[in-house]
């Protein structure tokens, strides 16, 4: 910057650096959309944090290393503050449980029970392979509804630009007529013309809408209502179930490899499966196994466990296996959501493309209902 300076002809007479975070370097953040923490993030955490104390390293040492070397600037800070809480005295896990909105319960927890077992490395070796998996099986699901996402974007800014720009013109030529429109012409007309407010009321409600759905999705009135009918819904319920299974499952075979009680395992595994249906049944169920009776029997008479699921766990609870049983099952119905996400987007891609079609078609169709009238009159008039 200097030497462009002196190139122009300009000679500074102080020059200062500059401080990071100032000036042209500032980082805007919006309230609502920074950069969490994301499962990468913990999986990635977990993992070095793992390998360093394996190695040896003092779990400060650790942690400040992390705190430096993160690119999650989120995660940075946050690191930064569990180290200066473990410097001063405090547990890690206690520490992270600072941080509810960004160390969920289970890692906490498998934390809790590595530290008191003396097994850390251990139980955070099991949460970075529980992170790697979550975060791989939400990546499919993405990956295949980017498509559909896609299609349907791209049919309403089709439609809009239809609306405003090519009904208008067709418009000019059906004043000329002097007859009624036909219906669906009619319809067409009347949407274009209150275009001007119809668009930015329908952006305003979009926005609205979002940001709604941003702060209450995970609200519990919202989840007792939404997650019931996610399990009903044809062809995606089951897909949504297997999801929910297979992290329930993924995360009690941590769990119980990582030491935890079964009791307390359940207390926190069943908001992990993501779905509020599993999360009330695991409650039921923790609350019959504190009573005295066997895990497999309570889970037997809540439907939303599929029979193979608690027949499984239930040969694994009598021969002592349960985290070897649950990791099969965890496997199984992992590779079932590829099986049947690949299926459902090879079905989808056609029928979006016949919706879109439909819709275009019957637009065009509509707009050129007059002419045809027009054209056969004319014809029954010779």
């Amino acid at each position: 910057m200097l030497g462009k300076l002196q190139s122009m002809g300009l000679s500074p007479l102080s020059v200062q650096e500059g401080k990071a975070g100032t000036g042209l370097n500032m980082e805007i953040s919006l309230a609502g959309f920074e950069k969490g923490v994301d499962l990468k993030s913990l999986a990635v955490m977990s993992r070095q944090l793992s390998t360093m104390i394996s190695s040896g390293l003092a779990l400060l040492r650790a942690l400040h290393i992390l705190a430096e070397q993160t690119e999650n600037k989120k995660l940075k800070t946050i690191l930064a503050q569990v180290a200066n809480d473990v410097e001063v005295g405090g547990s890690f896990s206690d520490s992270l449980a600072k941080h509810p909105m960004d160390f969920p319960p289970i890692m906490i927890s498998m934390i809790r029970a590595g530290e008191t077992g003396g097994f850390l490395e251990g139980a955070l070796d099991a949460l970075a392979v529980n992170f790697e998996k979550d975060a791989k099986l939400r990546s499919t699901i993405k990956s295949a509804m980017t498509y559909p996402v896609m299609v349907l974007c791209l049919s309403l800014v089709a439609v809009i630009v239809m609306l405003t720009f090519i009904v208008p013109i067709f418009k000019k030529m059906f004043e000329g007529l002097g007859s009624s429109l036909p219906a669906p012409t009619q319809m067409l007309v009347s949407i274009s013309q209150n275009m001007f407010w119809v668009v930015p009321t329908l952006v305003v409600l979009i926005i609205v809408g979002l940001v709604w759905w941003k702060r209450n999705k995970n609200t519990e009135a919202v989840r007792k209502v939404l997650d019931p009918l996610k399990l009903k819904a044809p062809v995606f319920g089951s897909l949504v179930r297997k999801i929910a299974v297979a992290r329930f499952t993924r995360n009690f075979a941590n769990m119980i490899g990582a030491g935890v009680p079964i009791l307390q395992a359940l207390s926190v595994i069943g908001a992990t499966s993501g779905n509020y249906v599993i999360e009330q049944a695991t409650k039921r169920v923790a609350d019959s196994v504190r009573s005295g009776q066997s895990l497999s029997k309570p889970l037997a008479n809540e439907p939303v466990f599929p029979p193979m699921v608690v027949q499984m766990m239930a040969v694994g609870e009598d021969s002592g296996s349960l985290e070897i049983m649950l990791t099969k099952i965890a496997d199984f119905y992992d590779d079932e959501v590829q099986a049947m996400t690949e299926a459902l987007t090879s079905l989808i891609e056609p029928l979006l493309i016949a919706f879109l079609g439909v819709v275009i078609g019957g637009m065009v169709v509509a707009l050129y209902m007059p002419i045809f009238s027009i054209a056969t009159a004319v014809q029954g008039a010779h």
